[in-house]
C-alpha cells in the first residue's frame, strides 16, 4: 500500500525551520499549505454559492466589487490596469472579463481624458443593481462559514493575519537577490 502524500516525509531540500508554537514546532511550508487550503476552500465554497444563486462566477463578482468600492471612495471607475492590481491577476484576464461585462450590460468603458492609452472601467445602473442582489447573500455565505469561530477567534485570526501580511510584505522576494 502506497503511502499518502500527507504521511511521506519530505525531502531535505524542502524543509524549513520551524516556527515556534507552543510546545508544538509548525514548519513556515506546513502553516503555507493550512493556509492555502481554508482560501481554496472558501473560493470553492463562495464560487459555488454564486453559481447556483446567481448564474455568475467568483471572478465576475469580485470585478463588480471592486468598481463599486471605488465608486463608494469618490472614484469614477478603475483603470483595467487597476484592476488587475486589485484582483491580483493579469491584464488579459481582465480584459476577457470586462468585455464580457460590458457585453452584458453591467460595466462599461471610456477612454481617459488623461491618457489616451488607459480605458476607465465604470458599473453600469444594471451592474449596480446586480451587485447589490448578491452582496447580502454573499455576505451571509461568509458568515456561515465562519460560524464556528467565536468573535474572539476571529478578532484573533485577524489580527494574526494582519501580521503575517506585513511580515510578507517585509520580507525580501523569494529568489531575489539580497
Amino acid at each position: 500500500m502506497t503511502p499518502r502524500v500527507a504521511d511521506r516525509a519530505m525531502p531535505d531540500e524542502f524543509a524549513s525551520p520551524p516556527i515556534a508554537s507552543g510546545a508544538e514546532q509548525v514548519s513556515p511550508v506546513r502553516l503555507w499549505l493550512r493556509l492555502l487550503s481554508c482560501t481554496i476552500l472558501i473560493e470553492r465554497r463562495l464560487a459555488g454559492a454564486l453559481r447556483m444563486r446567481f448564474g455568475t462566477t467568483l471572478a465576475r463578482f469580485d470585478l463588480l466589487a471592486q468598481l463599486a468600492q471605488s465608486r463608494d471612495s469618490g472614484a469614477r471607475g478603475l483603470t483595467m490596469s487597476e484592476l488587475s492590481r486589485r484582483l491580483m491577476v493579469s491584464n488579459g484576464n481582465v480584459t476577457g472579463l470586462v468585455s464580457r461585462l460590458e457585453a452584458e450590460g453591467l460595466i462599461s468603458r471610456r477612454t481617459s481624458t488623461s491618457d489616451r492609452r488607459a480605458q476607465i472601467v465604470c458599473l453600469t445602473p444594471e451592474g449596480e443593481r446586480a451587485l447589490e442582489a448578491m452582496i447580502p447573500e454573499h455576505h451571509a455565505w461568509l458568515a456561515q462559514l465562519f460560524e464556528d469561530l467565536s468573535p474572539e477567534e476571529r478578532e484573533q485570526l485577524h489580527h494574526l493575519i494582519g501580521s503575517m501580511k506585513s511580515a510578507v510584505e517585509r520580507a525580501p522576494k523569494p529568489g531575489a537577490p539580497e
